[in-house]
């Protein structure tokens, strides 16, 4: 037998005691209990506010936290990229009807910047604008810019007399996809730069008359272009949720998809009825224009049964969560 081979299980040993704490592995699950809370960290008043912000923002949550009581299941995590309309510094186009516009993955003082310098080089003769609004009339038509429904995205449109146009849209977009500093301006800090209208209250979940409804900040046009991105992108598991069909007139979906109550069925319902898959629903989410920028959204089963409260609960609860 190799010398040096007969050492090794004292080497180990020793090794592993070090690892240990009065003869036992040092179990540090709980350590967060005996922490003691430190004073909070104080800044200079003479500091550049503009540089310091939160690392880690927690969003807010639309509503109310309800309790379902001893039989909550967390909700299954969404994609990656579900809840945000395009990547930083990308754009793309969104139809609703006869309205088209961008979304910028910035911020909208940097994309107002931009759009700024667009009108300066095309040589466009600005009779008007306003900053804060962010609008620019032009000869040629009115480009604007808005908050997007996503944090740190910008809508943008070109309009002349209320139509789009589309020339000015493709010549921005153009842009916009050469401009590779966008998203790198934006977490700098230049989107500080001509102070916008901020942007509106998220997603906000309500009862009603014994059910949930999902309020949106938004006009059912933009609400509608949208949520049919999100679902095309979020809705794409044949079999557990899914976009069956949309309909811009209606303005309104169909989806397939596996309400809660049927992801959370234990056992003894499953040997009971002797089912046990999980049996998917078509449900129809319809939007409806509320007021002033304001639409509503509800979830109803096509079939006789009607979806459970918590089924429409946590249903909604996702499709907030693919606008916040």
């Amino acid at each position: 037998m190799n010398s040096a081979l007969k050492w090794m299980p004292l080497i180990a040993a020793l090794a592993l005691a070090g690892c240990a704490r009065e003869g036992y592995y040092d179990n540090r699950s709980v350590d967060y209990a005996k922490a003691e809370e430190g004073a909070p960290l104080e800044l200079p008043d003479t500091r550049n506010t503009r540089r310091y912000r939160d690392v880690m923002p927690v969003p807010d949550v639309p509503g109310a936290f309800a309790s379902q009581g001893d039989g909550f299941n967390a909700p299954p995590p969404r994609a990656l990229n579900a809840g945000s309309s395009v990547s930083a510094g990308e754009v793309a186009r969104r139809e609703a009807g006869d309205q088209h516009w961008l979304v910028v993955g910035a911020s909208p003082g940097v994309v107002w910047s931009e759009v700024s310098d667009f009108a300066t080089a095309r040589g466009l003769d600005v009779r008007s604008r306003d900053d804060r609004r962010g609008v620019l009339e032009t000869d040629q038509g009115r480009i604007s810019v808005a908050p997007g429904l996503h944090q740190g995205e910008s809508e943008v449109r070109c309009e002349q007399g209320g139509v789009p146009v589309e020339g000015c849209l493709n010549a921005l977009e153009r842009r916009f996809e050469q401009r590779s500093n966008l998203a790198s301006a934006t977490a700098s800090g230049l989107a500080a730069q001509g102070k916008m209208e901020q942007q509106e209250q998220p997603p906000r979940l309500e009862q009603s008359d014994g059910g949930w409804q999902l309020m949106l900040p938004y006009d059912i046009e933009r609400a509608w272009a949208e949520l049919s991105a999100q679902l095309q992108a979020d809705f794409s598991l044949e079999g557990r949720r899914q976009l069956v069909e949309q309909d811009a007139n209606s303005h309104s979906f169909l989806v397939d998809y596996i309400p809660f109550s049927e992801r959370s069925r234990g056992v003894w319902a499953s040997l009971a009825s002797m089912n046990f898959g999980e049996e998917s629903r078509q449900v129809r989410l319809e939007l409806s224009q509320q007021g002033t920028n304001q639409t509503l959204v509800r979830a109803r089963a096509t079939g006789d049964e009607a979806l459970l409260a918590d089924d429409e609960r946590e249903l909604l609860e996702r499709i907030g969560g693919l606008l916040r």
